[in-house]
């Protein structure tokens, strides 16, 4: 299982490695060095630069940074993430900084703004924590961008479109529109170039504007060199309202006066020279002026206006600031006698001395006091700090070192050690202190040239042991080594020179000259039978050795007909010889109708008037039956075989049904096929009556037909009123159509009434007899409800012991009562 397991995760990381070698040769940045892809780099610059050069006249010399930038964009390996240290793909989605236009890998800068806001944000505690809007740095230029401005989507260079499409006929990353981004410094006109990398170059648009001093007329310039000086003097009064400026005419303000002058100060008791510019200044006396109290003088230092009141006039406070006291400005104000009551420089307690001149004495309760670190508590003074012996544990924001101060209060100061981890470059070692997440790129640019040292380009440092050499526009300077007198005009290179591409010309036996590329210096491999000398010996790979082959066969074209003479095709030099062209002959057969279906085939001419594309007796002979088509509606084959001109008429007959199904019918295919419309009709029915059903519920009274039966049923049948008494026999169709009705007449409405009359008196009877039959079940319920109320009274009664005569009366006076009947 462990090795299946290794086995998948290499097979996982060979894949992944061939489909970025895949994806490396598709991007832009990997194009091969040929000569077509500086044409095209060159029409794409054009075609980006041309409504910039149609507003300077041609004039592109302010293009220059723009146009380095753009053809980084297009060298191979030249714009590289400064945070990954790869390449930039053309299609991958990237980020540039607005000021100093580095191009990254949007993912690259995502993560370093997360990494370097959350490093910012580490040693804040959590009330600290959201309260500012830290920024995140750009890597190369340190530019402050703010924690909304984060990247999140791809954009273009001018930011019009998202996700811009990959298009190979424009700048890398750009959406071809025009860019009209705003010039820097704004001048109120929009940048003219399509989307680009980079800064945008000087406005080139023609303003007329007059010189600094607004001396000279207005001249037409550039808007990006619109301020010019006309190098007069300035001639404007400069802030010391005595002296003009004898510059020439600039930009801004004047420069301060430089000349020299005796100035007083502002007290008006020194004088000094000083620089006209600054006519203001102070001496170092103090006043003393007598102040309006005629007591004391002022202690200010040299001073413009009066210099106020007495600072001792007034209402005055005690030392302690409880009482207040009037009193003249020569008296010292005195102490009350109430306690101090001062808070102390603990900040807890408070002075308990009475009311003093001076600063109060420190505290000197003692307290229980807590460490720094909170780990230790200790009685002492409370104007002394505690600080325990405990060090520090905590790991530092590095992530790697210990704090190891004594009494840390928790907020441990940054790591003082310095990083030297080795940066991505892998020359330099990171100088910042000790740090969490990955270290800044290294600043370092080194400088990767062509093979003849003409051409040059700065990479970031680390990138000039992968990044491709500069595209040198030098021609290669070697001596052709093949028979050409010339070489092949080709760019400087490292390596060998390419083959010579240029037509061998030599003459062949044939007498024409050879048309493939020179084959003077042709790499064959070597065939040496080198025997092993034993089964530990690997096979060595095949070597290539350099030598000179022989011209091919002539391949030029000499046009050659087929046998059969169907097409004539240009055939090589070597093999031109009559050829099958390996079509059907095509000719026709003696039966007219079909082709001979051989080969393409020599045909031998028996007549030389003859049509060329008769069939001769090389054609095949044709055996099939007669496929001519037969007429409308015959199914049967012509009795003959394949023969010229028409077939003879079908005299077999067909077994049809009629319209109607029932019954079946036979008919000459002849008479059937040849039959009009109307005649077919005739010949198909069966003259027997239609058995299909009307809509109605009647039987069709037509002969077999076809199409479906008419509608208009001729049938009798018998309509009533609504009451059923009158009736009448009318046509089936009428009653269908809703065109004839009955109405009841005055006799029907009649019976109607008397009808109605009898059931309304039936229902009264009914309801009359249901009332009579619940009153009898109600008097019967009331009977059955009496009979048990007796029932209840006699077992009540207190039993009363009865005679002789009444117990046995029943039984002597029934027989008695019996025979008498009898006998009357």
């Amino acid at each position: 299982l462990s090795s299946l397991k290794k086995f998948d995760e290499i097979k996982k990381a060979n894949q992944a490695a061939a489909k970025k070698l895949v994806e490396d040769q598709l991007s832009s940045s990997s194009e091969d060095d040929d000569e077509d892809a500086e044409v095209k780099q060159g029409k794409i610059l054009d075609k980006t630069f041309t409504i910039y050069t149609s507003q300077t006249d041609g004039d592109a010399s302010e293009l220059e940074r723009t146009r380095q930038y753009m053809n980084e964009a297009f060298q191979s390996g030249a714009m590289t993430c400064l945070i990954c240290i790869a390449s930039v793909k053309r299609n991958q989605a990237v980020w540039s900084c607005c000021g100093c236009f580095c191009i990254f890998h949007l993912v690259c800068i995502q993560k370093w703004a997360k990494d370097s806001l959350f490093l910012v944000s580490s040693p804040l505690t959590d009330d600290d924590f959201g309260k500012k809007d830290y920024p995140w740095p750009c890597p190369k230029c340190r530019f402050e961008y703010k924690r909304s401005e984060t990247p999140s989507r791809y954009y273009c260079y001018c930011g019009k479109v998202e996700n811009p499409t990959v298009d190979p006929w424009l700048v890398p990353h750009s959406c071809g529109q025009i860019c009209e981004r705003e010039f820097k410094p704004s001048c109120g006109h929009k940048c003219l170039l399509l989307c680009h990398p980079g800064p945008c170059p000087p406005c080139p648009k023609m303003v007329t504007t007059t010189c600094h001093c607004k001396k000279a007329k207005p001249v037409p310039r550039r808007c990006s060199a619109k301020e010019w000086s006309c190098r007069l003097p300035c001639g404007r009064t400069l802030l010391c309202g005595q002296h003009a400026c004898e510059n020439s005419c600039h930009a801004g303000d004047c420069q301060p006066c430089p000349r020299v002058s005796k100035q007083r100060c502002i007290c008006g008791r020194q004088t000094a020279e000083r620089l006209c510019a600054s006519p203001q200044w102070q001496c170092d006396q103090v006043c003393r002026k007598r102040l309006p109290c005629g007591n004391h003088t002022c202690e200010q230092v040299c001073h413009a206006g009066p210099c106020g009141d007495c600072p001792r006039s007034g209402k005055r406070s005690c030392p302690c600031g409880k009482t207040k006291f009037t009193l003249p400005c020569t008296e010292d104000v005195p102490t009350c006698g109430d306690s101090c009551d001062k808070v102390l420089e603990c900040g807890i307690h408070k002075c308990s001395q009475r009311c003093h001149r001076g600063p109060c004495e420190i505290c000197r309760q003692e307290v229980e006091k807590q460490c720094r670190c909170g780990k230790h508590t200790k009685r002492m003074p409370c104007h002394k700090p505690y600080l325990c012996e405990t060090k520090c544990t905590k790991i530092r924001d590095c992530q790697k070192h210990q704090c190891r101060r004594k009494c840390c209060s928790g907020n441990c100061p940054p790591c003082d050690q310095v990083c030297g981890r080795t940066l991505g470059c892998r020359n330099h070692k990171c100088p910042s202190g000790c740090h969490r997440g990955s270290c800044n790129p290294c600043p370092e640019t080194v400088d990767v040239k062509c093979n003849c040292g003409k051409t040059v380009i700065k990479v970031p440092c680390g990138r000039e042991r992968t990044i491709k050499p500069p595209k040198c526009k030098q021609l290669c300077s070697r001596p052709p080594t093949c028979h050409h007198s010339t070489q092949e005009k080709h760019y400087c290179h490292f390596g060998r020179c390419p083959p010579c591409r240029q037509p061998c010309q030599k003459t062949l036996t044939c007498g024409h000259l050879c048309p493939v590329s020179c084959h003077d210096e042709a790499l064959v491999r070597q065939t040496g039978s080198h025997q092993s000398a034993g089964p530990w010996e690997q096979p060595s790979e095949p070597a290539f050795i350099q030598t000179a082959l022989p011209c091919p066969p002539c391949e030029v074209p000499i046009p050659v007909e087929c046998l059969g003479q169907h097409e004539v095709s240009p055939l090589p030099c070597k093999s031109a010889n009559p050829y099958s062209c390996k079509r059907y002959c095509g000719r026709l057969l003696d039966c007219q109708n079909h082709t001979c279906m051989k080969e393409c085939h020599h045909v031998t001419k028996l007549n030389s008037s003859a049509d060329a594309k008769k069939a001769g007796p090389e054609c095949s002979q044709c055996e099939e039956e007669c496929s001519k088509p037969r007429p409308s509606g015959c199914p049967h084959r012509c009795v003959l075989p394949c023969h010229p001109g028409d077939c003879p008429s079908c005299l077999q007959m067909l077994k049809i049904k009629c319209h109607c199904k029932l019954s079946v019918l036979y008919v000459e295919c002849l008479k059937l096929t040849c039959a009009d419309l109307k005649e077919k009709e005739h010949l198909i029915s069966c003259k027997n009556q239609c058995p299909k059903e009307l809509p109605c519920g009647h039987r069709c009274k037509e002969i077999c037909h076809s199409g479906s039966c008419p509608l208009n049923c001729i049938q009798k049948v018998k309509l009533r009123c609504l009451c059923k008494r009158l009736k009448k026999e009318i046509q089936c169709s009428k009653i269908q159509e809703g065109q004839v009705s009955l109405e009841c007449d005055a006799l029907c409405k009649e019976m109607k009434r008397k009808a109605s009359e009898i059931k309304e008196a039936e229902a009264k009877a009914a309801i009359e007899e249901e009332k009579r039959r619940q009153q009898a079940e109600l008097e019967a319920f009331e009977n059955r409800l009496k009979g048990r109320r007796k029932n209840k009274r006699r077992k009540d009664e207190v039993e009363v012991e009865q005679s002789l005569w009444q117990k046995y009366k029943n039984l002597i006076m029934l027989p008695v009562f019996g025979v008498a009947v009898v006998m009357v």
